[in-house]
């Protein structure tokens, strides 16, 4: 390498780590103030999209500020953006802004005002950290900026990965805010030496020839309009596809950042000069969007993790070749920062769709569908048809096929719907692999694509789904989506949070208040509560359907408590009866079960039953060594604390253990297994005591259907150091 080649080696060297090592923080506190908000908000799916739509509006925001301050000259920019930045550390090190409590049922808007007051102005200018650095690169070097995006994005992607799996199992969240903060400072350092750089190497006339060359080169309406929307549906995909995960399987860290990951990737894919991968991606995209998006209106679909794993690949495999088109469409370099700009806000637009207006307009993820349908129509459609041959495609071409394969489609969407319903295995594959055939042999011709998908949706669950909405049994709040089934042979009535059924009870009025699910007489709750004093105080966190209510005998006082007031609209006044038949007096106290715990002024309790994590969206803000220490200090010396650990994918035995070992407490652990009667489900209750002979007393003639804890985990969970990731 010559010694003229070198600086330029260098200095592009300089600004590909500047702009990598920003987007990786970028990116790593996302999760992190995401994860510091948990707590104050029960653990509840909706988080992160909420955490994201903000994000993508600061990101506007900080492209915006790029954009406008790229018209300075150089030195005015350096000066400003570094004094920016170092004004900003004031913030640090990060720590969740003290706000008045959200109102309940006001989350979804409370959320987005918690993460501009933590995070809005350190996030903002680094968000315009990518534009900015590129547009000084372009300036100095003549050189096309674009590449240095993948970079951007695969620093992005690093901050991602790195989070869940290295950050967050090793570091208390005070430890991650401070070796944050250090390398903000460090970054506003390598600001400072790309600023003299710049300021050297800078032709003075630079600014006006750059305005000069944005003038020419204007880009139409309709254009702008087309980068808004092909950034606008990947975004929104990935937050519909983080619903999915995250409440059909489990809110945590690692579901935020797969999506998110592949998300970031697909630009590092798209914005190569090459370009192979988004052509062979964009060419045969149609196909497994019909195969797999085909399952999009599913209800609880995506707790199946093959379909799971399916729609997460369909996310990466559509937004590469989305934005793919993209960057096919991107503007000269003098528009970089306003090309960005529109980008941003396209994927602000997204964002805001389906983080804010899907949950108050729809009672079920319908957003997901409706954005995999609006992919469909933006994809690069080239028809299969026409490259098999000219006879084919002329065939395509004409109407009368394009109606015939419509009305076709139609009727093999009303065989399909019916199949599904009668659970006919072989007709079902038939006909969802006509309509799979039909969608393809459609491709090219966009709106007739996007309608076969549409009946190939309806007829995979989709008209169930909507009929379930029409019925009023379905309803959606900033915790999920809940919805009232009845079993297979009609016998009982579900409530479902999500794929997780959270009570059930019989039809027959002589068994109405039977205690059933996880609630009956050989659990461990049903041990403990029916063994209760009879003037016992009791206390529930967690009230699903009300089932353990009807172990209240008449002297006992009851306070059960509760996150979300929608779920009283299922068991007070509902389908369901337990609360109403059997503790109509019951107090009921809404909002964080811990925060409410703490607040109760000297009452205490006999009896704690904490049923919050069967879920899959696990509240581990309720399972910490502080957690404990208030459940200890709001029960009597010789109370009961009853832990419900029932779970699909999570052991939360040896934690409960490490908890009591640390806690002091003594413990016992009810597996309620085997051949149930019916309506009766296997389930895990821990019951915990501060005195040994207490606990014992308290299980009476039962205890010797008790058996020990299993081994404790090394290290308890703490409020600043928790993760989900190891207990899987």
């Amino acid at each position: 390498m010559s010694e003229r080649a070198l600086p330029g080696f260098a200095v592009a060297l300089l600004f590909a780590v500047l702009i990598t090592f920003g987007s990786f923080l970028l990116f790593v506190v996302q999760p992190l103030v995401a994860r510091l908000a948990l707590p104050p908000l029960g653990g509840a799916p909706g988080v992160w999209n909420s955490a994201m739509m903000v994000f993508q509006i600061l990101l506007l925001g900080g492209y915006g500020y790029a954009h406008a301050i790229g018209r300075l000259a150089i030195q005015t920019q350096a000066l400003l953006h570094i004094g920016l930045l170092s004004l900003s550390t004031i913030s640090l090190p990060i720590s969740l802004a003290h706000i008045p409590d959200a109102p309940s049922g006001s989350e979804a808007l409370w959320v987005p005002v918690l993460f501009v007051a933590t995070i809005g102005p350190v996030f903002l200018l680094l968000s315009a950290q990518a534009s900015l650095m590129q547009r000084w690169y372009a300036g100095i070097s003549g050189r096309n900026p674009y590449r240095l995006y993948a970079a951007s994005n695969l620093g992005s992607f690093a901050g991602l990965v790195a989070y869940p799996f290295f950050v967050e199992p090793r570091l208390a969240l005070g430890e991650q805010s401070g070796l944050w903060s250090k390398g903000f400072v460090l970054l506003i350092v390598l600001v400072g030496l790309a600023a003299l750089i710049v300021r050297r190497k800078a032709v003075r006339e630079a600014p006006s020839e750059t305005l000069n060359t944005a003038e020419e080169t204007r880009v139409s309406g309709r254009t702008i309009v087309l980068w808004i929307a092909l950034a606008a549906v990947p975004s929104g995909l990935m937050l519909s596809t983080t619903t999915l995960l995250t409440t059909d399987l489990m809110a945590m860290p690692l579901l935020w950042v797969i999506p998110l990951g592949l998300y970031l990737l697909s630009f590092s894919v798209a914005f190569s000069d090459t370009g192979d991968w988004a052509r062979i991606l964009g060419t045969y995209a149609p196909i497994p969007l019909l195969l797999v998006g085909g399952l999009a209106m599913i209800s609880g679909g995506q707790s199946n993790p093959a379909i799971a794993l399916a729609m997460v690949a369909l996310l990466f495999v559509l937004a590469v070749a989305l934005h793919g088109r993209l960057y096919a469409l991107r503007p000269a370099p003098s528009r970089l920062t306003f090309f960005y700009l529109v980008v941003a806000a396209g994927g602000a637009l997204g964002g805001t769709f389906t983080a804010l207006i899907a949950p108050l307009i729809f009672d079920w993820v319908y957003e997901h569908a409706l954005l995999l349908l609006a992919a469909a129509l933006l994809l690069p459609q080239r028809s299969f048809l026409a490259m098999a041959g000219r006879c084919l495609a002329g065939v395509q071409a004409s109407p009368r096929f394009g109606i015939a394969l419509a009305l076709l489609a139609l009727a093999l969407s009303i065989w399909l719907h019916f199949a599904v319903e009668a659970s006919a295995g072989v007709q079902i594959l038939l006909a969802a692999a006509l309509l799979i055939l039909l969608g393809t042999a459609s491709v090219g011709r966009a709106r007739l694509y996007v309608g076969v998908l549409a009946l190939l949706m309806l007829g995979m669950g989709g008209y169930a789904t909507i009929e379930t909405s029409f019925a009023g049994q379905r309803s959606r709040s900033y915790f999920g989506v809940y919805s009232v089934q009845k079993s297979a042979d009609g016998a009982m009535l579900r409530l479902n949070h999500g794929t997780t059924m959270h009570g059930e009870q019989w039809i027959a009025p002589e068994r109405r208040l039977e205690p059933t699910a996880y609630y009956g007489l050989g659990s461990g709750a049903g041990l403990v509560l029916a063994a209760a004093d009879r003037d016992a105080k009791v206390g529930i966190v967690g009230l699903g359907v009300g089932t353990l209510a009807c172990y209240r005998k008449p002297a006992q006082d009851w306070t059960f408590f509760e996150i979300d007031p929608q779920v009283l609209r299922y068991s007070r006044g509902g389908p369901f009866t337990f609360l109403s038949s059997c503790a109509p007096s019951a107090k009921i106290v809404f909002g964080d079960a811990r925060l409410q715990l703490s607040q109760q002024s000297g009452e205490t309790f006999d009896v704690l039953a904490v049923d919050a994590f069967t879920s899959d969206a696990i509240p581990i803000h309720l399972m910490t060594r502080e957690a404990f220490a208030v459940y200890g200090d709001v029960l009597e010396d010789d109370g009961v604390l009853l832990v419900h650990i029932s779970n699909r994918f999570v052991d939360l035995a040896p934690m409960v253990s490490a908890l009591g070992r640390e806690g002091g407490w003594y413990g016992l652990v009810r597996d309620d297994l085997g051949d149930l009667p019916e309506g009766l489900s296997q389930s895990r209750w821990i019951a915990l005591g501060r005195n040994r002979t207490a606990l014992r007393d308290a299980l009476g003639s039962t205890g010797g259907l008790w058996s020990p804890l299993p081994p404790p985990r090394e290290a308890a969970w703490t409020d600043d150091n928790a993760s989900l990731t190891s207990l899987f």
